[in-house]
């Protein structure tokens, strides 16, 4: 084992380089599939996390006042360069995460199509005009840039979710500070070194890693215009009541509990598919993960059957080795999804596959749960009601439509959720009375694509849902994206990597 004082340090990227971290505080970083500490993370003291601040306080001005022409040309070279270089991102993320390749990839190709999105910004970042409003009266409106805005995001996506934001906050005109995850925070620095190389002008794009020092100076930070967090939703209310309370705006996206209802009239081959695709892609570390499935009697003994036969033929292991799925990103995570399936057996449930005795092909240390399969689990049950966070997938039987879209309801989450089912009419149903912000109808619950936000209802969102950095871009009704497909006789079979809309 390598001692810790010979390890790699990844610091952080201020004014366009690398900059030591001076804290003397570090945090390890591991490779899940090894079960072995492979780096540590330099966590920022106040000097370091006012030094961030300052350089993209500093950059602004210039940033903002380049013309759209000379930003969209270094998007542009941003997205030439991540196209062409993936691959490597893809190896960064699999080797801290834990996701097989195949997923990393598909995490990065859907952060770009935001990138894509914000090349093209000019076109929404035009103002407007309204003659005679009044008598003799005209009004113009601007959209201007914020500011220095704070993104800070989760360990499960570490290329994405902060794809999801930083490209429009910069279109925009915005200097950008990211906190990545200090348990896989090197694909962040990987994006500045690649910004670098489009061209993007230093203090535009800053890394700032750190623990809860680095959140709270972010978020009480006059210099901090907005902050963009996706984390639990303990975290991301934290997050909103600070930020706001310090004069910002805030989107909170937080935790989730999603349910797939299945009525009898379902097709259970593409249902069965679909359960494991969205139970277990990712190791189940995915807020659009389905952890519920609510079976609407008599399909309820026939689902389980098909999803045990499929789990059957995963193959749990190293994601560099091709396997299905991988290991959890910490051991102390794994524990604690795996402590989920004991509460639930303590609670009377039927654990029908137990991912604590999987057989990984992968070093015995890697932090490794396989798919876990549960049915009957009691409503009380607090692998129930609480966010595993894992791929721990339970069956929840009821006796009708009512009482399952009763159930979605009174949960305390409102992210997504999805139906199965061959009858549109209850699928037009579904979807006008389920209160949730996202909606799959014969798909597992879909993420939308760039030009719609993303974010649940209830507790998985607290703030506004748009945030495209820009003042004036402001909406204050709930809105759902629905994604529908109709089976097919020709459907494929199991495709774990990341969920395509």
């Amino acid at each position: 084992m390598t001692p810790v004082h010979d390890l790699p340090v990844i610091s952080h990227w201020i004014d366009g380089r690398i900059c030591d971290s001076t804290s003397g505080r570090t945090a390890p970083v591991f490779d899940p599939a090894l079960g072995v500490e492979t780096k540590r993370v330099s966590l920022a003291d106040g000097a370091e996390i006012a030094a961030a601040i300052a350089s993209a306080k500093a950059a602004f001005p210039t940033w903002r006042d380049l013309s759209l022409t000379k930003r969209q040309a270094i998007l542009f070279s941003f997205r030439e360069l991540l196209n062409q270089r993936k691959g490597e991102l893809a190896e960064i993320i699999t080797s801290e995460h834990g996701k097989e390749l195949s997923d990393a990839l598909g995490e990065i190709s859907r952060g770009q199509e935001v990138v894509e999105f914000a090349s093209g910004l000019a076109h929404h970042l035009k103002g407007e005009f309204s003659e005679q409003v009044s008598t003799d009266i005209d009004v113009y409106s601007t959209k201007q840039p914020l500011g220095v805005v704070a993104v800070i995001s989760p360990f499960n996506f570490p290329a994405m979710v902060p794809m999801w934001f930083f490209p429009i906050a910069i279109a925009a005109g915005n200097t950008v500070v990211l906190k990545p995850s200090e348990k896989d925070p090197s694909a962040a620095l990987w994006l500045a070194a690649l910004w670098k190389e489009a061209g993007l002008p230093d203090g535009v794009f800053t890394v700032l890693n750190g623990d809860k020092d680095a959140v709270d100076g972010l978020l009480t930070s006059p210099d901090v215009a907005a902050v963009s967090f996706v984390g639990s939703t303990p975290i991301a209310q934290y997050v909103y009541e600070t930020g706001t309370r310090h004069g910002k705006r805030v989107q909170a996206l937080g935790g989730a509990k999603n349910h797939m209802l299945v009525l009898p009239d379902a097709d259970l081959e593409l249902t069965a598919d679909s359960a494991v695709n969205a139970g277990f892609g990712s190791a189940g570390e995915r807020c659009m993960a389905i952890s519920v499935v609510v079976a609407v009697e008599p399909v309820a003994d026939s689902l389980v059957e098909k999803i045990t036969a499929r789990i059957a033929t995963l193959r749990v292991g190293d994601g560099r080795r091709g396997c299905d799925m991988g290991p959890l990103v910490t051991e102390a995570h794994r524990d604690k999804v795996a402590s989920y399936i004991e509460i639930a057996e303590r609670d009377g449930a039927t654990i029908v596959v137990d991912g604590r005795t999987v057989q990984p092909d992968g070093d015995a240390n890697g932090f490794w749960l396989g798919p876990t399969l549960i049915d009957r689990l009691p409503l009380t049950s607090r692998a129930y009601t609480e966010e595993i966070f894992g791929p721990v997938l339970a069956i929840v039987r009821v006796a009708s439509y009512d009482e399952g879209v009763r159930l979605i309801n009174e949960g305390a989450f409102g992210n997504g959720t999805a139906i199965f089912t061959n009858d549109g009419g209850a699928a037009r149903r579904f979807q006008n009375e389920v209160l949730v912000g996202m909606i799959g109808i014969n798909v597992p619950i879909p993420v939308p694509v760039a030009t719609f936000s993303f974010g649940g209802w209830k507790a998985s969102l607290f703030g506004d849902t748009k945030a495209h950095g820009a003042e004036g871009v402001r909406f204050y009704t709930q809105q759902k994206a629905i994604t529908s497909r109709w089976p097919d006789p020709s459907h494929g079979g199991l495709n774990l990597g990341f969920p395509q809309n």
